[in-house]
């Protein structure tokens, strides 16, 4: 197997799981377990956090420590035992525990495969885009999935779905990893022990941050909320996996030819575009509680995840050492795509008890902010 063929299997395998956890779970804590949104929003929340220390702190150690590789294979082994704790937990303190150990874990995966991707980016010269559109693919299968069997076997089924995906998941990574993965990293690495230093004095770097923060973190709504707002609106389950399937499509469509589209386009420009977008799929919903509006809404997602997330990968991989992409992508992980959305969950989870809508515009206090720090930033870093 070709490293090109590699990295898009296991995109496959994580993304498989990650369209079950992240836009299913609030919903199967509140139906299977029979949770208030509220109380839900607090376990998912404090997961989200745990899931940004993980990844901020134990990351870049555990790269220090295993090669990506081997970092990989151990934390699906782990993420699969730790979800199985899930079967007999009953109590909310339980629940709790199990998702915030889960968090701790499974969320690391993430940036060991962006990492992976972007060291095989410059050492293969393999397409990004082309692989995560498989990555794509996996999430579009999974929300299917689960839209067929909760239908039939209701919310119960979800928790079964994502173990069956994270069996799989396990397996993918059990394969023999690309030779520039499977490097051990040196004990003593002084560079890889000072990059979180080097990356922070950066002010480009912290600028793409703080852009990457406020676009990822105002998907919180949508990620724990949509699932519920679409059946508090009279949507049937079966019909929410589509719905829900519509903006990974176009996920699919953009990053297939992201690398082609945006060739020339400079990192700004792309998350220029990310935040009109984001602020506009916010207001929509929230102005026209409407299955058909919020269909709509779901082809903006390509703008405010996808073109988001590409813009920080293009970044890394154009202006960084090797070195301290690693480090880079669990910053990332840990403060844009964990403790934001964390952040805006619990606001999120306070907001919906009072309108369901006034959440999703709640979202556009981080996507607009995006919006004028980069034009403020944009001619004076050059970026």
């Amino acid at each position: 197997m070709n490293n090109q063929k590699w990295l898009s299997l296991n995109f496959f395998a994580f993304f498989f799981t990650w369209g079950i956890f992240l836009p299913y779970w609030t919903g199967w804590l509140t139906n299977d377990k029979g949770l208030s949104v509220s109380a839900a929003s607090i376990i998912m929340g404090a997961g989200m956090i745990a899931r940004s220390l993980s990844t901020l702190l134990f990351f870049p150690m555990l790269t220090r420590l295993f090669s990506l590789g081997r970092l990989m294979q151990i934390l699906a082994i782990a993420s699969l035992v730790s979800m199985a704790l899930y079967i007999p937990a009953n109590s909310y303190i339980m629940l709790f525990a199990i998702t915030f150990i889960f968090n701790l874990i499974y969320p690391n995966i993430l940036p060991a495969m962006e990492s992976g991707a972007t060291v095989l980016m410059q050492s293969d010269r393999i397409h990004y885009g082309k692989s995560r559109s498989f990555g794509s693919l996996g999430y579009t299968i999974a929300l299917l999935i689960v839209g067929v069997v909760t239908a039939i076997w209701q919310e119960q089924a979800i928790l079964w779905v994502m173990l069956a995906g994270l069996l799989f998941m396990a397996i993918t990574q059990s394969t023999v990893s690309p030779a520039p993965l499977s490097i051990k990293p040196e004990p003593k690495n002084k560079a890889s022990k000072g990059a979180v230093g080097e990356l922070l004095k950066s002010k480009a770097f912290l600028t793409i941050l703080t852009v990457s923060i406020l676009l990822q973190g105002a998907h919180a709504a949508y990620y724990n909320y949509g699932f519920i707002y679409l059946q508090d609106i009279g949507v049937n389950s079966f019909y929410i996996g589509l719905i829900l399937n519509v903006a990974i499509i176009f996920e699919i469509l953009f990053f297939a030819k992201a690398d082609t589209w945006f060739d020339k386009w400079s990192v700004s420009s792309m998350f220029l575009l990310a935040g009109i977008g984001s602020t506009l799929r916010w207001i929509l919903i929230f102005l026209f509680p409407s299955v058909w509006v919020f269909i709509f809404t779901q082809v903006l997602h390509a703008l405010s995840f996808g073109v988001a997330h590409f813009a920080f990968i293009r970044y890394i991989f154009q202006k960084l050492d090797p070195l301290h992409i690693p480090t880079a992508q669990g910053i990332y992980a840990a403060v844009a795509m964990s403790l934001s959305v964390a952040l805006l969950t619990f606001i999120g989870g306070f907001l919906y008890e009072i309108s369901p809508g006034l959440s999703f515009l709640g979202m556009i206090a981080f996507s607009f902010p995006a919006i004028i720090v980069v034009l403020m930033t944009r001619k004076k870093l050059s970026y």
